[in-house]
């Protein structure tokens, strides 16, 4: 398969440390950057962007409420104007920094609650993927497979990237088991590599109950804020490599698709 490791970076703030975002830079293949809402700030926000021009690593926008405090994990009920302009306020801090620093932002990925609720309310994706394609219709958006957010991107033409999680467990309907629950992150390297291989095998989703959901997919996420990041992403890319697929970034994937 051609597919992609990502991973959500630069969700440090100030003086306080989330993530070894060196290290997983070395391993991904696309980063998805905070825009200060959820977690990151201006100075962050540039020191990623730096370290993914180094390292080659393609880069998109990670817009999430604006919840500091619960690391954007708490969900919020917001009119359309409002949530339109909060995505848009986002992309547009990404964008510019990235641009001043001779990178170009090619993906967009929705973070935490903001995601989690697009993915299942369908006015909310629509009002999400509009911002999208009004800022910019040319950015590949990466959406969760079997979301409404991915059918709201895919229906509006957007070019879409469907990934899965290597670090969360499944609900027998597709979506993530939601984290206050035993068993919704897995606690292991081994678990996420055991995970993301059975998936593979079986082009599809795998629930918490070990049933298989058929689903395309492009990308799989590794989440940057736990404690095994790295090693798990680390051996997740070897083991792909191993089994003769290939790691690309987001927009070479998209272009060969």
């Amino acid at each position: 398969m051609l597919l992609n490791l990502n991973a959500d970076l630069g969700e440090s703030f100030g003086p306080w440390t989330m993530g070894d975002d060196q290290r997983l830079l070395k391993v991904v293949d696309s980063a998805n950057v905070a825009c200060g809402f959820h977690a990151g700030d201006p100075l962050v926000m540039s020191h990623t962007i730096t370290a993914a021009r180094e390292a080659g690593v393609s880069i998109g926008a990670h817009p999430g409420f604006a919840d500091l405090q619960g690391f954007g994990r708490r969900a919020m009920t917001l009119p359309p104007d409002e949530l339109r302009a909060l995505i848009q306020y986002q992309l547009a801090a990404l964008d510019g920094i990235s641009r001043s620093m001779g990178l170009t932002m090619s993906h967009i990925k929705p973070h935490g609650a903001l995601n989690n609720m697009a993915c299942e309310d369908r006015d909310m994706a629509d009002v999400v993927v509009q911002a999208v394609s009004d800022y910019d219709n040319t950015l590949i958006f990466l959406a969760p497979v079997m979301s409404q957010l991915a059918a709201a991107a895919s229906e509006a033409s957007l070019n879409t990237a469907l990934e899965i999680f290597a670090d969360r467990a499944y609900t027998a309907t597709g979506t993530l088991v939601p984290r206050g629950k035993p068993g919704a992150v897995l606690e292991s390297a081994a678990q996420c590599i055991d995970h993301v291989k059975a998936m593979i095998e079986a082009q599809g989703i795998v629930t918490e109950d070990g049933d298989v959901l058929p689903a395309e997919f492009h990308s799989i996420c590794v989440h940057g804020d736990n404690a095994h990041a790295v090693d798990t992403a680390q051996q997740i890319r070897t083991e792909l490599l191993n089994q003769g697929h290939e790691l690309l970034s987001l927009p070479e994937i998209m272009q060969r698709s």
